[in-house]
């Protein structure tokens, strides 16, 4: 059986790459579809894998510009054809679930949302793609024609959160299964260390993730923030930091799992699909503070919810400024309430082996002939 994993692109190592690590780990005989790759941007399991790349790979400078590329990348997708292969599965946010296939091959896609720039959030995704207002408003219509045409290309989808399954029915009309995206819980662990008086962010500073307000939050509130992570707002939120706020860049997975360890809290105030940031640090014993819509919802127990788990963070309820730090406010008097051992213990339900084992599980049961790598 021939089999073909496909993937948007290969320019770094956040949650989507993630799961396609996994992926490769149970595959590794497959061969790895791509727009553009970086040689290096991903992990071994990834870069050991046969990858084959699309025309936009050989445009001078891509890596840097690729996201502009937005409008030709259903045509760079489909001219990648997969027609060679049994057996397709998709790693898709964008527009790798509408490669190409033959009639009897089948496809399994593993979406971690459909367009989103196309159906929420459009100005503040548009923004992190890299296409003005007017361009996206322009090809809003074309894409989001192809993105459920699209879907038609897939046999059985499988959602990275229940957030991201109700949006698949909404829009495609389609059922998902839910497989929570890896986390690996056997790294990110509590240690028995204190608590230091500063509050912290980390991942991919895009526009939709709002660091701008946990930064505003802290210089109104007067409290320390140091801030994890590049992308291609951190420059502009760099220069008008105030002096509270600290900005280390990109960072080693030990320095940000000591972060995570000591920090107060970690702020978490943009809408995820799912997000991996968040329960890392509940691993790490780290509270987290977020805006309570998308994935949080189903990754964060809220101080005040009647569940029978332990807290593990504090959800608000409004994406402002206000919001933020009310809701910071609110967690230094309840801070008390927050065992680092009982939150490690509900971040493991998010763990790597989980995500293998239900995958494992669900291609087996689909695909009862296709070899997969032992455990």
């Amino acid at each position: 059986m021939r089999i073909a994993l496909v993937h948007d692109w290969l320019t770094g190592m956040r949650g989507g790459e993630k799961v396609l690590s996994g992926l490769c780990r149970l595959i590794p005989q497959a061969d790895l579809l791509t727009l553009l790759h970086v040689p290096g941007s991903s992990d071994r399991h990834i870069e050991r894998m046969r990858i084959r790349t699309s025309v936009l790979n050989d445009l001078p400078g891509a890596p840097r510009y690729y996201r502009h590329l937005l409008p030709v990348m259903p045509l760079a997708m489909e001219a990648l054809d997969a027609r060679d292969y049994d057996l397709i599965i998709s790693s898709s946010h964008c527009v790798a679930k509408g490669v190409i296939r033959s009639p009897g091959a089948r496809h399994i896609c593993y979406c971690h949302t459909p367009m989103r720039y196309l159906w929420a959030q459009g100005r503040a995704y548009g923004r992190s793609m890299g296409v003005s207002g007017w361009a996206l408003r322009l090809m809003r219509p074309y894409l989001r024609a192809w993105d459920r045409r699209s879907a038609t290309h897939v046999d059985t989808f499988v959602a990275n959160s229940r957030n991201v399954a109700d949006r698949i029915d909404r829009i495609y009309g389609r059922r998902a299964s839910v497989i929570y995206p890896p986390v690996d819980t056997a790294f990110f662990t509590p240690a028995d260390v204190a608590r230091e008086p500063f509050y912290l962010v980390a991942g991919a500073m895009s526009p939709y993730k709002r660091v701008d307000q946990a930064i505003s939050a802290c210089r109104r509130l007067g409290r320390e923030l140091v801030v994890i992570g590049g992308g291609q707002h951190r420059g502009k939120l760099a220069r008008t930091a105030p002096p509270n706020v600290t900005f280390l860049g990109p960072v080693s997975d030990e320095t940000i799992r000591d972060h995570y360890r000591r920090a107060q809290a970690l702020l978490y105030p943009g809408e995820e699909d799912f997000g991996i940031v968040p329960v890392e640090a509940m691993a790490c014993g780290c509270p987290v503070i977020a805006y309570g819509a998308g994935g949080a919802l189903e990754t964060v127990v809220d101080v005040g919810s009647a569940d029978s788990a332990a807290p593990t963070g504090l959800l608000y309820a409004f994406q402002t400024l206000d919001g933020l730090a009310s809701a910071i406010e609110r967690f230094e008097a309840c801070r008390h309430q927050f065992d680092p051992a009982a939150m490690a213990r509900w971040a493991d339900r998010f763990s790597e082996d989980r995500f293998m084992a239900e995958t494992r599980q669900l291609l087996a049961a689909s695909l009862p002939g296709v070899a997969l790598a032992a455990p």
